[in-house]
C-alpha cells in the first residue's frame, strides 16, 4: 500500500476510437502494440482493480475510464468492473467512477446504466457544430456534433452528472463566447478547457497546425472569464477558474498540470501496462505491468519519483514569476524548446500569465468574500 493517494487513468480500449480527431495525441499509441484491436480482457480487469484498491491508502478511489473511446468495451464490461470494485474495495474506501467519452455511443441503455451507478461523465465537445466538426470527425470523415448532442440529451434526460471537456485549438480559440454560450445553453454547468499543444513529431520543436497559439489562448481565457464573472459565478463552474480561486483561498491548484509537482496520476493501458502519465505513454516511461504485489513499488519507485520531481526544474525567469503559484510551470509536455534552447518554460506561458494577472482582482475579491462568509458562519 502506498503512503499517499495516487490516481489511475484506465484505458480499457487503448487508443481505439470511433472518431479520428485531427489533433488527437493518443491514436498513434497503437503502434506500440501488435494487434489491430485493443481490448482489456477479464483477467486484466480483475488484476488492475484488485491492485488499485489494495494499494491505495484509502478514502476516495477514482476509477477514471478514458481512451480512445472507452464505450467501445460495451456495458457488460463496466458491469463486471463494478462487481470487481465491490469485491475488492475496503470499508475505508469510497469508489467513484468517471468516464470521458465522445458521447457518440450513448443511448438510453448507457444513460440509464450511468445514472443507476453514479458515474460522472465527461463529454468532449468543442463548441457549435462548425467549430466542433472542424477537427472532430469520424473515421469516414463525417461530422460528429449532432451525434454528440444526442448522447448528451440522453445523459440529461436521465440526470447523469456530466461536464464538458473543451479542447482549445487553433480554430475555436477565436470564438470564446460562442463556445462558452453554446455549452451553457445546452445545459452544461461544469466546463474544462484543455489547450491543444502538439509537436509535429517527438523530435521536433515545431507545433502542429491545430495547436493553439499562446496569445490567442490568453485572450480566450480572459474573455471567457469576464463573461463568466459578470453572469455566471456560482451557476457555472470552470475548472481553471476554480483551480485559480483555490490558490487565492490559500490552497493549491486543483489540477495536476498546475501543481508544483506531478507523478501521482498514472495510466493503465488495455493490457495492464503502467505508464508515468497520460501525456507520456512512450516506451521509456513504461513502469511495468500492474499487479497486486508490485503496484505500490511502481507508483512510489525512484523512476516515477524522479519523473514527478522533474516538473519543478524551472528557469530563473519562471521561479521569479508572480503567477507561478497558479500555473506551477504548466505541464512538462508543454515545455517545448524555444529559439534560445530553454525547455523549462511552457509554450503557453504568455497566455497563462495574461489570464492569471487579468483574473486576479476579481478572484481576490471572491476569495475575500468567501473567507468573510466562512468567518461569520464560524463566529
Amino acid at each position: 500500500m502506498t503512503e499517499f493517494p495516487f490516481h489511475l487513468m484506465i484505458k480499457p480500449a487503448g487508443p481505439d476510437c470511433n472518431l479520428s480527431c485531427e489533433y488527437c495525441y493518443y491514436l498513434e499509441k497503437s503502434r506500440y502494440y501488435d494487434q489491430d484491436v485493443h481490448r482489456m480482457d477479464d483477467e486484466t480487469l480483475e488484476r488492475v482493480t484488485a491492485a488499485y484498491l489494495k494499494n491505495h491508502p484509502g478514502g476516495e478511489v477514482v476509477f477514471a475510464w478514458q481512451g480512445g473511446e472507452p464505450l467501445l468495451m460495451g456495458i457488460e464490461f463496466f458491469r463486471r468492473a463494478l462487481d470487481l470494485q465491490t469485491k475488492y474495495s475496503r470499508p475505508d474506501q469510497q469508489v467513484v467512477n468517471t468516464l470521458q467519452t465522445n458521447a457518440m455511443l450513448i443511448d438510453e441503455d448507457w444513460a440509464a446504466f450511468f445514472a443507476e451507478n453514479g458515474f460522472l461523465i465527461g463529454v468532449s465537445l468543442d463548441g457549435p457544430a462548425d467549430l466542433h466538426d472542424r477537427y472532430r470527425r469520424d473515421r469516414g470523415g463525417r461530422p460528429s456534433h449532432s451525434r454528440v448532442l444526442k448522447g448528451l440529451e440522453h445523459l440529461q434526460r436521465h440526470n447523469v452528472e456530466h461536464n464538458a471537456l473543451v479542447t482549445v485549438n487553433r480554430v475555436n480559440v477565436e470564438h470564446p463566447l460562442r463556445v462558452y454560450n453554446h455549452l451553457v445553453d445546452l445545459g452544461v454547468r461544469y466546463l474544462q478547457y484543455i489547450p491543444i499543444v502538439e509537436c509535429q513529431s517527438r523530435d521536433s520543436h515545431k507545433v502542429t497546425v491545430q495547436t493553439v497559439r499562446p496569445e490567442p489562448f490568453g485572450d480566450f481565457l480572459c474573455k471567457t472569464f469576464d463573461h463568466w464573472a459578470a453572469n455566471d459565478v456560482g451557476r457555472v463552474f470552470v475548472q481553471l477558474f476554480e483551480s485559480t480561486l483555490n490558490v487565492w483561498l490559500g490552497g493549491f491548484p486543483s489540477v495536476c498540470v498546475y501543481a508544483p509537482m506531478c507523478g501521482r496520476a498514472l495510466v493503465v493501458e488495455h493490457n495492464g501496462d503502467l505508464y508515468a502519465c497520460d501525456h507520456f505513454v512512450y516506451p521509456e516511461y513504461r513502469r511495468g505491468v500492474v499487479n497486486v504485489d508490485d503496484l505500490a513499488s511502481l507508483v512510489d519507485g525512484p523512476e516515477q519519483q524522479s519523473f514527478g520531481e522533474a516538473k519543478a526544474a524551472l528557469s530563473l525567469e519562471c521561479r521569479r514569476c508572480q503567477v507561478l503559484p497558479f500555473c506551477g510551470g504548466d505541464c512538462p509536455k508543454h515545455r517545448i524548446r524555444r529559439a534560445d534552447g530553454d525547455y523549462t518554460i511552457s509554450y503557453l506561458c504568455s497566455g497563462y500569465r495574461r489570464f492569471f494577472t487579468h483574473s486576479a482582482p476579481v478572484l481576490r475579491d471572491i476569495a475575500a468574500a468567501i473567507a468573510q462568509d466562512l468567518s461569520t458562519r464560524l463566529a
